[in-house]
């Protein structure tokens, strides 16, 4: 918080915090990347995420670990995640604030632009 600003977390964020909620338990990279793609109908970088995981997890949003290895993995581990109650606060925030800003603006796309 700076001089009365709280930092609000960013789209990506909200899109991990928000997947990650609705995997539940099954919420690990892969899971959490193939439900942001299908939601947003955009690519997602297994990097970008794991970037942003972390920055999630020092923020303390999230809370990882590594699974028991899988067979289905070549034995390797899942890297799990959780959303914590302050990640889930920062999301709602988040999902309040852009409600907020956005009463009366109409998107629709049929409109003439102001040039």
């Amino acid at each position: 918080m700076y001089h009365n600003v709280v930092e609000m977390i960013g789209e990506f964020e909200y899109l991990v915090l928000t997947a990650a909620t609705r995997l539940g338990d099954k919420a690990y990279g892969a899971s959490i990347r193939n439900e942001i793609q299908k939601s947003v109908g955009r690519a997602c970088s297994i990097g970008a995420l794991y970037t942003t995981l972390d920055r999630l997890e020092s923020k303390g949003f999230v809370k990882t670990w590594m699974g028991q290895p899988t067979s289905e993995r070549g034995g390797r581990s899942k890297r799990l995640v959780s959303v914590t109650a302050n990640g889930m606060q920062a999301a709602s925030d988040f999902f309040n604030v852009v409600v907020r800003v956005s009463k009366g603006v109409s998107w629709a796309t049929n409109r003439p632009t102001n040039r």
